[in-house]
């Protein structure tokens, strides 16, 4: 495991494999970055870092697409930041991070000082205004100083803090709102203090030590702190350090920190933003607490990560899909459902988990019977309420092979016998297709198709894949790849 330490670290050696393009044009925060980052991911080129941006003192600086996805490199930005070889795949990454929930948790180190101390705004100092948070998409209800920074929070006896990201729009030089749902460990932990009368503390690390937003958005059990999980995960502790003015820690290499309390009673309102699902709905702006700063540090030359969300691939996919699927993975492990491999493939904007077991499982009745404990499972646990399709499929299939995926469900997937459904789920209510009542009730219809052979046939007798690595004598594709050279086609 390597653990890099800082955002900067993990952009020295996203630079060392090419994966970042520094852009020293002048570049506007009024939707210029957001467009660039959009065809940053569509193009799945480098991370863009920006320079130089209009209106902003120098040296304030934003990096787009931090874990995006690169034609040239596939998932590096993913696998290096989670400490793996850039080469890692999606099932690597995968099972890395579920692996952690096996080791004893790993509580971070309280230091004296950091690199976030560098330089400081107290009180009337205070203005948001200066840092080059950007208008993302056209339409957005404001300009959003964080879409991938970690919110710490804790409980009123202390005992739980939580770490997670949520999108948090600029409202003033010292307000800010957040979406707080309630079903999320924020929300439930806001309503502890909403029922005390008391304004909940918060600090916002912006630019945080690469592993961490991975783990911040993963849907752990209640009252496990993401920081302890994050140490077990690196193997070693997490450097965290006091804040200014709220009883709270942050990563002590973050770019930026931003503290102060939750309003009980004032809301204002948040939204819309372009979302994971790859649409802008004008309909879901609503009101959501004011976020009162009292103080903000930051590194010299601070570094602001922004992600644009919307159509895949960008990190609501890479790095919430991701950790939704580590954390499915455990759950399944952990009820005895027979997992081979588990996978939100990235194309489908986290409305897909992919599950595969092992191709000996055939026949109707055993089909059905995966696939009710798989929804049981699934649909009933808190990272499940998240997915609202499911695919079971024999463990021929790379779940990290979308193509594969695509081509097994279009081929096997009976469209009457393949499929249940399950009407009244609870579900996230961001999911592309609700409707508004659907939404407002936070319940819908899910389902899990499968692919999984229906007649319980004797092996030989089910049909073979005719691909190169199914089809073709174990000898023969030795011979083949031996020679692919001398063929004349390269290193492809």
């Amino acid at each position: 495991m390597d653990h890099r330490k800082s955002l900067r670290e993990h952009i020295d050696a996203l630079r060392a494999i090419g994966e970042i393009q520094e852009i020293d044009v002048e570049v506007d925060w009024n939707l210029e970055i957001g467009a660039i980052i959009r065809r940053a991911y569509e193009r799945r080129v480098a991370a863009p870092l920006f320079n130089r941006i209009q209106g902003i003192e120098p040296g304030f600086r934003v990096l787009g697409a931090p874990a995006g996805v690169s034609r040239v490199n596939g998932l590096a930005r993913i696998a290096l930041s989670l400490g793996l070889p850039a080469t890692a795949g999606a099932r690597q990454l995968v099972e890395a991070l579920a692996a952690a929930h096996d080791k004893p948790p790993v509580p971070p180190r309280r230091v004296s000082d950091g690199p976030c101390k560098e330089n400081k705004w107290l009180g009337p100092a205070v203005d948001l205004e200066r840092f080059p948070a950007p208008l993302i998409h056209d339409g957005d209800g404001g300009r959003y100083l964080n879409t991938w920074g970690t919110l710490v929070v804790r409980t009123p006896d202390g005992q739980w803090t939580n770490w997670s990201i949520t999108r948090i729009m600029l409202t003033g030089k010292n307000t800010m709102t957040g979406l707080v749902l309630p079903q999320q460990h924020l929300g439930m932990i806001y309503s502890q203090w909403k029922a005390l009368g008391r304004a909940m503390p918060f600090a916002l690390a912006i630019g945080t030590e690469p592993a961490i937003p991975f783990v911040s958005a993963m849907p752990l059990p209640d009252r496990v702190n993401e920081a302890d999980f994050v140490g077990a995960y690196l193997g070693e502790p997490v450097e965290v350090v006091d804040c200014e003015t709220v009883d709270l820690q942050v990563p002590a290499t973050s770019e930026i920190v931003v503290e102060g309390t939750v309003s009980i009673d004032q809301t204002v309102r948040e939204g819309p933003i372009g979302e994971y699902s790859g649409y802008l709905h004008a309909g879901r702006a609503g009101p959501q607490p004011v976020f009162h700063v009292t103080a903000v540090t930051y590194r010299d030359q601070p570094i602001l990560p922004v992600v644009a969300s919307g159509e895949p691939i960008e990190e609501n996919h890479t790095c919430w899909g991701l950790a939704i699927s580590a954390q499915l993975l455990w759950e399944l492990r952990r009820r005895g459902f027979p997992v081979s491999g588990c996978f939100c493939p990235l194309e489908t904007a986290a409305h897909w988990l992919v599950v595969t077991v092992d191709q000996s499982y055939r026949g109707q009745a055993v089909a059905e019977r995966l696939c009710r404990e798989l929804a049981d499972i699934v649909f009933h646990c808190r990272a499940g309420v998240l997915i609202p399709q499911v695919v079971l499929l024999g463990d021929d299939v790379d779940v990290g092979n979308f193509e594969e995926v695509a081509w097994a469900i279009a081929t096997r997937c009976h469209p009457e016998r393949g499929r249940l459904l399950f009407p009244d789920e609870a579900i996230l209510p961001l999911v592309g297709y609700l409707t508004l009542e659907e939404q407002k009730k936070r319940r819908a219809a899910k389902v899990v198709c499968h692919g999984l052979p229906l007649d319980d046939l004797p092996s030989e007798q089910l049909p073979r894949r005719a691909s190169f690595r199914h089809g073709v004598p174990p000898a023969l594709q030795e011979k083949v790849l031996q020679n692919w050279r001398r063929y004349g086609f390269g290193d492809g």
